[in-house]
């Protein structure tokens, strides 16, 4: 039986990812409230809610490099434009080591640049690994593999901020040289990945029934610049597609997903964290049990989504987009009633109508996490078949609007109080879950009448 290099990719791919983003996401968790605590010897505290700024500013600058990730990516090729983006995540996960507020915004920007690449990279390489029939199950191994970092470096926080009211410099030192560790081995395993087969060798393989993945056939095409643009093309093919029909209405669906990602990623784990100790016990190692629970939905809907991906292929995506969506909806009504309206901003022991329920805080991290998981997997797998033949400039754009919208929820994360936030993500989960529903329907009625699509 021929050992499947393109199963291999993806789940090495998924490996990689969830090692650099056990330190990425584990340290945006943390982020504002670490900053916080970090107290200078003359008694101030400069990065209180800095930690807020920085993620904007990476978001922000997340968007604008998307623009030029797709030229990079088709240049040098998907897996030299991520080992350049992971490199940028370690440098950020450095920069927090020993804080300077001028380093963090610095690096701020840098790993925006290079999230821009990682990303672009990832959904390119994911794409020439994938078929119109495994890109279902793959996009669930995938993001089932990413989410585990929630799981893994909020647990390594859990254990670790035990007892600890605030961060001290030693425990700040000590968690972001763990962080960076494993930011640095995930970015190296990127070296690991193999070279994505083109059809021609495939059919040859099985023709020849060779288990030799290194003949001379392969190394003849390159499948990784499989489209023939040149870098300005690949800069412009971004550009098009956004004028497309399709992409427009998928943009509002994006834009949903980088609003709830600063709220799980971000706003979520604070607001927990900075309830008064009087009312649920030591909040700041709570904040990572949140993390692993948001990890723990991820993982679930990354899993149960790639098991039965073969399904979506019958029925559609859209049964799971709405799944999504109703879960989201019960989640922040549980949310609005158990967290205090001031506890995005400040520390607060205000009213929470159903008492500060631990139990509730954690469900809802969970269904964050799978409802996050309901939308991105059938956002890639929608973006892998339609834009098969532009899939690095299509999630640039995805991976752009999502940033864009992502900064801008940072930024009003350090000003709007908790119904207003809550308010924003009603509605756009709103619009958003419809214009999916368009562009999935309008597709399947092309697929059943046998007609190319066009848009």
């Amino acid at each position: 039986m021929a050992f499947d290099i393109k199963l291999y990719n993806v789940v090495m791919l998924g490996i990689c990812f969830m090692l650099i983003f056990t330190a990425f996401q584990t340290s945006g968790n943390v982020q504002t409230s670490v900053l916080n605590s970090y107290k200078t010897s003359s008694g101030e505290y400069p990065f209180k809610n800095k930690g807020y700024i920085s993620l904007a500013i990476i978001y922000t600058v997340f968007a604008l490099a998307n623009f030029i990730a797709p030229p990079i990516c088709n240049l040098f090729g998907p897996r030299v434009a991520m080992f350049i983006g992971g490199a940028c995540y370690c440098l950020f996960i450095a920069s927090i080591i020993m804080p300077l507020l001028s380093t963090l915004y610095i690096a701020s920007v840098i790993v925006g640049v290079g999230a821009a690449l990682i990303w672009t990279g990832q959904g390119n390489f994911l794409t020439l690994n994938s078929t119109d029939d495994t890109m279902g199950r793959n996009s669930g191994i995938f993001w089932a593999l990413l989410q585990c970092s929630l799981l893994f470096g909020n647990m390594f926080v859990y254990f670790f901020f035990g007892g600890h009211v605030n961060v001290s410099d030693h425990g700040r030192e000590v968690l972001y040289t763990v962080l960076l560790v494993a930011c640095g081995i995930g970015t190296l395993a990127l070296v690991l990945l193999r070279k994505a087969p083109s059809q021609d060798y495939q059919q040859v393989a099985q023709n020849e029934n060779s288990d030799d993945l290194q003949s001379p056939v392969q190394d003849s095409v390159n499948p990784e610049r499989v489209s023939g643009q040149t870098p300005l093309e690949s800069f412009l093919a971004a550009f098009k597609l956004l004028r497309t029909t399709d992409m427009l209405m998928l943009a509002l669906t994006i834009a949903y997903t980088g609003f709830e990602l600063t709220f799980f990623s971000g706003v979520y784990g604070t607001s927990v964290g900075n309830i008064k100790p009087d009312k649920i016990d030591e909040p700041k190692r709570q904040i990572g049990l949140i993390g692993m629970l948001i990890g723990a939905g991820e993982i679930t809907g990354g899993l149960l989504f790639g098991i039965f991906g073969k399904y979506t292929n019958k029925y559609g995506r859209d049964p799971i987009v709405l799944l999504g969506f109703i879960i989201h909806l019960i989640t922040f009504y549980l949310i609005f009633l158990n967290l205090p309206n001031e506890a995005p901003l400040r520390e607060t022991d205000g009213e929470s109508k159903l008492g500060y329920n631990m139990v509730v805080y954690g469900l809802c991290a969970y269904m964050l996490g799978f409802g996050d998981a309901s939308f991105n997997t059938q956002l890639y797998s929608i973006l892998g078949t339609l834009y098969s033949e532009d899939s690095a400039p299509a999630f640039a754009l995805f991976k752009c609007i999502q940033s864009v919208a992502a900064a801008i929820g940072f930024a009003y994360g350090t000003v709007l109080v908790l119904k207003y936030q809550l308010l924003i993500l009603v509605v756009t989960a709103f619009i958003g879950t419809l214009s999916f529903f368009y562009v999935e329907r309008k597709h399947s009625r092309v697929k059943d009448l046998g007609y190319d699509p066009i848009s």
